[in-house]
This record gives structure tokens, sequence and C-alpha cells, in this order.
């Protein structure tokens, strides 16, 4: 639908698409009003001119307004509206104390504040963004300084380009970007950056892709996270001697992922070199508050320009972020917008003024501290524990803790790739990795930690408190419960990697299963149940596929066992299979294989037998029905015409009663076959086949209480762990399911079927038709003795 709106009558017209869904947010509702408020039809010249009916108005704007209450009503239903409707999963709700409430005021103090006479709101805020651009250069060591506030952290730097572009380039503010054509501005960034930083800003600043130049990272010696210096040199010199013109380099203190700190100084010194500007990032810069500050980190402190968050540092909520630089020339900050005339937009200091002066100055090195404290902690007891790496720049002053599980027994190691020991083994610790960061996270949501994907050593576990300690409140006892809960799922991890071999073999050995090789599925494997009927098409054989291993699924849910069999990922690429989880160290894999097989042939076979029930049905009628006529025959023959007469024939019985030679019949459902009743009159009761045994496996020998595939012996215990299934945050409740049977031939004999038992259908056969039902009678039920409880035949169809 297109919107055209109309500006005092004149030809400027704006455009507007507005898609016509539910207004279920908060956006929607202002969306769909100010469309409407404004609403004019392109095809009318006369539109923008007529005045709209009130019910034009959707929802709440009708009418004459609504009072508080109702709008903050709308807004907390907006707010929990799909509470409900949400998976359960572990959410991190941030901690906001005091200090939160402080730089929440300050929001609703600048709207109060921004009403105040223009002389009294210049003297205000000029008050406000001196003192905490004061008190933000000292705290942080940044002398002689400058600062720009902003909501969204790559602001600052873009703005700081836009700061050396008219500085550089003389006739920038009169020429525009002819200018750059003279030489073109390159900007250098570090391949560790944030990903799409340098693109945000080549497309802000409307230059080129090739203006933007990524330095790789250390290959042969320091960290493979720091870069290259080296190669940063060569790479200017061949822009220089090419005519272009370095213009600024974005360096990292604490990489967004390993939290690694460039070689600052070394960095510093090139761009004087070259006369270029040198902006710095990171969380490693909130430790430039502490009295102990690591030299490398020190260094920032040198740098032109550089950006802080102090909302995830200090765990204060909605406050901008800060770019500190230094510059001489305030008309050329005033061009670029580091700096406003408009005394309203300097207001966004207001709640980090509020905060900072609520926290003081030990308040805010005290949190500073206590996240870099929390991460020597962790790090101090990773240390200990086997088949666990770490990844730690500096192993005393480092605020982020990188690590992952290997299959090594060591952890005194750090960094590198992974020495693959099969193939794939890199994909299935990666997959392994993020299971562990997932199950850390729900066990410990108070830790914070997150999953971070790196170059070289794969996936592993982020423990950085500056950016969640604050706001989460997390506390040593936090990291001693993430380090205990860590204990409990490394053997887990270690045997799941150890048995995945086992159980892939194990498969193979089964003709009638497929093993599917998923390197993204954190447990032993993923294993597909293949019907043995070669002559189904490829589509019914798909289908029957998919119908088999769903009701498989189904069965093995239901067992009594500590495994999770389910579809997979929800995205994954292989469908139509059952993926088992996690293994424990007494897990019997091949009774698990063999229950597997076992149940899978039940399901097949059952299966197959419904589908030829239809066939055995029909054909058992047709000799049925042949049957009988020839009973019939041979019973008129035997008793003669006088019998057939009604009265006649009850007088002549009862003077001289006949004894029939003709048996009855019982239709075997499972064999399509036609038996005699005279097993069943001999003995008095019915005969049955014999009861399927057992599938024969080691689970028929289990002790009492022991669960489903657990090798006797083993040590686990009989209680279920928490850590022993894929995404498992509580114990489950099941229902005992019997143990698998392996498929027998049913057997031959006739099994009469009594009416007591209406389930299983059945065609009798005697001939002695009835005028009260329609159907055929037998004599053999007339001439039962009186209080024998043989069972009656019924031989109607």
């Amino acid at each position: 639908m297109s919107i055209t709106l109309v500006v005092n009558d004149t030809s400027l017209r704006t455009y507007c698409m507005l898609t016509q869904v539910r207004c279920t947010h908060l956006k929607d509702y202002l969306t769909c009003w100010f469309c409407c408020l404004f609403l004019s039809s392109a095809s009318d010249p006369d539109a923008d001119r007529r005045q709209f009916s009130r019910s034009s108005i959707p929802g709440p704007l009708q009418g004459d307004g609504q009072d508080v209450a109702s709008i903050l009503q709308l807004v907390q239903n907006l707010m929990h509206e799909d509470e409900e409707e949400d998976k359960p999963s572990h959410r991190r709700m941030q901690n906001v104390g005091e200090q939160g409430h402080m730089a929440l005021l300050g929001h609703s103090l600048a709207a109060y504040i921004s009403v105040l006479d223009r002389e009294r709101l210049r003297k205000l805020i000029t008050r406000i963004a001196s003192d905490t651009t004061l008190w933000l250069c000292r705290l942080f060591r940044y002398e002689s300084g400058s600062a720009y506030y902003h909501e969204d952290d790559r602001e600052g730097l873009l703005k700081v380009c836009r700061l050396v572009i008219n500085t550089r380039y003389e006739d920038y503010s009169t020429e525009g970007y002819t200018v750059l054509n003279s030489r073109q501005p390159v900007i250098y960034q570090s391949a560790t950056c944030r990903p799409g930083l340098g693109q945000h800003l080549c497309s802000q600043l409307a230059l080129p892709l090739s203006s933007l130049c990524t330095v790789p990272c250390n290959t042969m010696f320091g960290s493979q996270h720091q870069m290259d210096i080296a190669l940063l040199d060569k790479l200017i010199r061949e822009d220089v001697e090419t005519g272009k013109l370095p213009l600024l380099l974005i360096a990292n203190a604490g990489t967004p992922g390993a939290g690694h700190t460039d070689k600052l100084g070394r960095l510093k010194e090139l761009c004087e070199q070259y006369g270029m500007w040198l902006h710095i990032e990171g969380v490693n810069l909130a430790t430039l508050a502490l009295w102990e500050v690591s030299s490398p980190v020190t260094a920032a402190t040198r740098s032109d320009s550089m950006t802080l968050t102090l909302g995830p540092w200090l765990g204060l909520p909605a406050v901008p972020a800060v770019t500190l630089y230094r510059h001489e020339d305030p008309a050329l900050s005033l061009a670029a917008g580091l700096t406003s005339s408009q005394p309203v937009e300097k207001l966004r200091a207001l709640p980090l003024w509020l905060s900072l002066q609520y926290l003081g100055h030990d308040g805010i090195v005290e949190k500073i501290r206590h996240a870099v404290e929390l991460s020597q902690q962790l790090l101090e007891k990773l240390k200990t524990l086997a088949s666990i790496k770490t990844s730690v720049e500096d192993e005393l002053n480092s605020p982020v803790v990188v690590f992952r599980f290997s299959q090594e027994t060591s952890a005194e190691s750090s960094g590198g790739s992974v020495e693959g020991y099969f193939a794939g083994e890199r994909e299935v610790l990666d997959s392994l990795n993020r299971w562990l960061c997932e199950r850390l996270a729900q066990l410990v949501p108070a830790s914070g930690v997150d999953i971070v994907d790196l170059e070289d050593e794969g996936t592993c576990v982020r423990f950085t408190p500056l950016m969640t300690a604050a706001a989460l409140g997390t506390q040593r006892s936090d990291v001693d419960l993430l380090v205990e809960r860590l204990t409990e799922l490394v053997p887990v991890l270690n045997c799941t990697l150890r048995l995945r071999l086992d159980f892939r073999e194990e498969v193979y050995r089964h003709s009638a299963l497929s093993y599917i090789e998923d390197l993204s599925w954190p447990g032993l494997g993923a294993v597909r149940y293949e019907p043995r009927v070669e002559e189904l098409t490829d589509s019914k054989r798909k289908l029957e596929v998919e119908k088999i291993n769903s009701e498989l699924l189904v069965k093995l849910g239901d067992l009594d066992a500590d495994l999770i069999f389910s579809t997979g990922l929800e995205f994954g690429p292989e469908k139509d299979c059952i993926f088992i989880g996690m293994a424990t160290e007494d897990l019997d894999v091949a009774e698990l294989v063999d229950t597997i097989a076992a149940l899978g042939r039940d399901i097949e076979e059952n299966g197959r037998l419904l589908e030829n029930m239809t066939e055995v049905v029909r054909k058992g009628i047709q000799e049925a029905e042949l049957q009988l006529q020839k009973d019939n025959q041979d019973k008129l023959m035997e008793e003669g015409v006088l019998r057939q007469i009604p009265l006649v024939g009850s007088v002549l019985n009862w003077f001289s009663p006949f004894q029939s030679t003709v048996k009855g019949r019982t239709f075997n459902l499972a064999a399509g076959s036609l038996d005699s009743t005279e097993p069943t009159y001999s003995m008095k009761a019915q005969t049955g086949g014999l009861a399927s045994p057992e599938t024969p496996t080691s689970s028929a020998k289990r002790l009492p209480g022991q669960r489903l595939f657990r090798r006797e012996g083993a040590g686990g215990s009989d209680s279920h762990s928490e850590t022993s299934s894929v995404g498992q945050a509580e114990d489950f409740s099941r229902e005992r399911f019997p143990q698998p049977t392996t498929p027998s031939p049913v057997p031959d004999e006739a099994v009469s079927v009594v009416p007591e038992s209406p389930e299983t259908p059945q065609v009798p056969a005697e001939p002695e038709p009835t005028q009260e039902n329609g159907e055929f009678g037998t004599q053999e039920e007339e001439r039962q003795p009186d209080g024998q409880d043989a069972p009656v035949e019924e031989t109607g169809r």
C-alpha cells in the first residue's frame, strides 16, 4: 500500500510503504497511527485536503485519548504477550540496581530539562558535559581529551573518520568527495575486528570497498589474534607508492573474539611515521581505570581516539557509548559532527553524569576489579582440569577467558590448532564445545558464558565478566559452580567422543541400519532403519522409511534409559533418522544398537502384516464361502429332505436325534486358512500359539532397578545425572517400556474365537441357516451337554 504525504501544498511528496500487518508491537501501532494522520491518496488530487472521519483512525487513537494507566497497561501487554508462546530457555535478565535506576532517571530528567529557557538550558548542559568529560578522561588516563556521546557504538568511529578526512583534505568542505579522487584514502583494520565494521564505515562515508584494507594477524611469532605489524608496514608503503593516502588505523585493546590486545605502542609509532590516525576500541580499555594496568593496554592512552562502552562494564542500562578524542580545531570537530550547536543533543551525557556521581571513583574501580578477579579465578581453576585448553593472552591480567574441550589429556598447552585423530574431528569437537557452552549457560546462567568461533582454535566457550558480570550480578560462587558443572560435563564429553567410533562400527554390523555421518551433532551419532523390501519404488520406500523411523523414535523415547533420542538439529541436513544424545561411561553400545535393530524389525513386520491383512481376509472369506456351500450339501445328504421341513424336522429330531459328521470351522487371520474346531471341542478350551520369546539381549539379565543399555559393574549409578543427555534441564519420569521381541512366524494352529473376544474377526463355517438373523447356525452348539462351558462358534459371515 503506497501512501503519499503532501507537505505545505508543494510538489514535494514523500512515499512510504505500510504493510498490512497486525499491530502487535509498539512500532506497528505508531506507524499505523502516523500513516492514518497523514493519509492521502495519490489517485485523488483533493485527498490531501479532505478531512478523514474519526472511524478511519484505528485502535486506541480513537476518541479523546486514554488515561495513563491504560497506556501503561498496553505497553506491559506488548512486552509480555509472547512469553507463554516462547520455548523454555535460560534467559539472562539484567540486574538493574540503584545505579541502573539513576541511569534511567537521567532519560526522564533530560526530557524535563529540555523545556527550560534557552539561557538556563545552555548553562546546565555545559556543566553536565564538561563534568562528565573531565571525569572520564581522568578515570581512563586520557589527558586533554574531548568526548562524543552516541547511542550506536560505531557512530563515534564514523565521526572520527569524518574528522580525519576534513583534516587531511583541506578542500573537502567545499569540493566534497571529488577531492578524494586525487589521493584515495585508505582505512586499515585488523582481521580480528568486529565483523562488518569496515563495510559500515565505507557505506556511511561513500567510500569504495577498495579504501578498506584488512591486515592479517601473526602467523609465525606472537599471538595469532594480534595484528601483524611487519605486514602492516609493508601494506602502507605499497599504498603510498601507488598514490594512496593512509588515513586511519583501527586497533584492538581486547579483540571481540579472544580478548587479545594488539601491540599498541608499536602501532602508534607506525602511525606517527605515516601521519595516520590511531583509533582503539575493545573491552580491555576498562582496565585503564585500575591502579595496576598491563603495559600493552597502557599504550592506549597515547592514541588519537578510543571508544568506551561504559554501559556493560558498569551495569548501566541505556547509557550512551563515549568516544574520547584529541583535536585542536573545534571548527573541524563541528563539521565532522563530534560537537553540536544544538543544546539538547548534549543532554545525552546526563544519564552518565548521574550514574558516575552515584558510583563514585571507588565504586567504578571496584566493579572493574571484581570482573578481572572473576576471570583470574576461573583461569586458575581451569588449569587443573584435564581435556580443557585455554586461549589467554596474559594469564596475570587478561579479563577475558576462552577455553574449549579437547581430546588432549593435558590442559597446560594454550592456543594452536587441533591435531585430528580421525576424519572430521575438528567439526565433532566444535559441536561438542557448542553443546558444552549451551549446557553451562543453562546450568549457571549467572556466569554469562557464550559461544565464540575462532579461526584457529575453532568453537570455544568465552567468559567475559567485564561485559556481563555487572548486569548479571556474577559472584565468585558462580565461578565455583561453573567449574563444578564443567567438571561433571567433561567425562560425558570424553565418553561420547570415544564411543562415537564404537557406535559407528556396531551400526555397520546390522544390514538393516544405516549410519548417518553428521559431524555437527553433539552426541553418539545418527542411525536410520532401512526396510528390507527391495521391490518398493523410491517414493514408497521414502514414505516407508519415514513411517518406520518415526514409530521407532517414539518407542525408543519410551524406554527406561538415560539416553535422549531425537530427530536432530532443527535445521539439520539429515531427515528421517534417529539421533542419539550424549553417553556415559557405562553405556553398552552393542545392546543399544541391537535394541534399535530389533525394534525396527518388529515395527516393519507388524506394518507389513497390517498391509497384507486386507488381501488375507478377502481370500479367506472366499475360501470360507466355498467350504460353507460344500458343508451345506454334505449336511443335506446326511440328514435327508424330511429333516429340512420346519415342523416335521423338529418332531423327527425329537424322536430320532441325528449326529452330524460336519464339524465347525475357524478362520485364522494370521495364516489366512480355515481350520476345524475339533481340537477345540475335544480339549474343551481354545488352542493358541506359543508366546514369542523375548529379544535375546543382555537387558534380560539386568539387575533389579538397573536401566537399559548399562553394562553390569560399570560403576554407573541408577540415578539419572543431569549431564547425561543433550539439552536436558530436569529429570523426566518415564513409564517402562517392555523389552523388544524378535518377530516369530505366526503358528499354523487354528485359534477359535469366542464371542467375548470381538477384537479378532472370524468366519465360522457351519452350514445351517436360521431365519432370525440370516446367519449360519451350528448344530454342534445345540448338542452340547448341560453344564459344560464349551466355546460357542458363530458361523455367520
